[in-house]
């Protein structure tokens, strides 16, 4: 177990929901530092009933610091981490600057834990609507493998930020009352309207934000036949991403079997009554931390394939709750 544990980015949305969690799950520490940028540096923080000021991302910050929890943008992260491990840190980064590096661990717990022992200084918690598919995929594939994935990802605006959040309550405002409002973060208006793109063009007509899908996604699974067609949509959904999934496996899986095994796995609730209306929504998995499926059923086109609707609150187990996992993880088992 670390001793000194210090949460960078501890101001920010996810690093706020993390210091909520830590509280929550009593994780367990002897020392604790928040660190965040000059902006920053210097509010003060309550954690644990203890008053705590928040010190300047610097390299000396991580002099005497174990394990190192942090959520920052990427150019940040590439700034850091190294001087974190340079000081004897493990640094669970949840930034995207680091997952595909081959030298790195990218870890959802649910599904491949022991990937952390063979760290070399940093862990990597991927992005968060990978994360939430493949905690679905994970129970197929270990019992039918996935040949092939087609993904359609419905992404609230908490996963922009905090500007992204104003884009959507402001912008409603003012076309509700007619007004102008200038976007903060999104190239269009997101009120009443869905954008077909995240992130930026990439290869062959698809996003920075849907090849996070494919290759994330054979990381973590060890797998890199398998097959994902992603297209990812920014939604006017406040938080929590939805994601409509075809997967298409060697062995058939039967509806009944799929949900005994979505039902098994940790982390998983099984909500699907299309009858009387029960399935999964942003509005009823909010500020949770499982992944939850419903409207399973065989896919009409392929004889081996099922679909399905699932649903994740993305600053939790997207992104803050993951990252804390993997940390307890390290507490419990390094």
């Amino acid at each position: 177990m670390f001793d000194s544990v210090a949460v960078v980015g501890a101001t920010g949305a996810v690093g706020t929901l993390m210091l909520r969690l830590l509280a929550e799950r009593k994780f367990p520490y002897k020392t604790i530092k928040f660190v965040a940028s000059a902006r920053s540096a210097g509010k003060e923080l309550l954690f644990n009933g203890e008053k705590h000021i928040v010190e300047e991302l610097k390299p000396e910050v991580f002099d005497g610091v174990g394990l190192v929890i942090g959520s920052t943008p990427d150019e940040t992260a590439r700034d850091f981490v190294p001087e974190a491990v340079k000081r004897g840190c493990l640094v669970v980064d949840e930034s995207g600057y680091w997952r595909m590096d081959p030298t790195v661990p990218l870890v959802i717990p649910e599904v491949n834990a022991e990937k952390i022992r063979e760290h070399k200084g940093v862990i990597s918690s991927p992005n968060c609507s990978t994360t939430q598919m493949v905690v679905a995929l994970k129970p197929l594939h270990d019992f039918g493998k996935v040949k092939r994935v087609i993904v359609a990802t419905y992404q609230a605006t908490s996963g922009a930020g905090l500007a992204g959040t104003r884009d959507l309550i402001r912008g409603t405002q003012a076309a509700l009352n007619n007004e102008e409002y200038k976007m903060e973060t999104f190239p269009y208006p997101i009120a009443f309207n869905c954008i077909p793109q995240i992130g930026s063009e990439k290869h062959d007509g698809y996003t920075s934000e849907e090849l996070k899908l494919l290759y994330e996604t054979r990381k973590i699974l060890g797998d890199d036949s398998i097959q994902v067609c992603p297209t990812a949509v920014r939604v006017p959904v406040s938080n929590c991403h939805s994601e409509s999934i075809t997967v298409e496996t060697e062995k058939k899986i039967s509806v009944a079997k799929a949900k005994e095994l979505f039902a098994a796995m940790p982390g998983m609730k099984v909500v699907d009554d299309l009858a009387h209306k029960v399935y999964p929504m942003p509005y009823n998995c909010h500020d949770t931390d499982d992944v939850y499926v419903g409207r399973i059923r065989e896919d009409l086109s392929c004889e081996n394939s099922l679909t399905f609707w699932c649903v994740s609150d993305n600053l939790r187990k997207g992104a803050a709750t993951n990252a804390v996992q993997i940390a307890e993880w390290i507490q419990k088992n390094l």
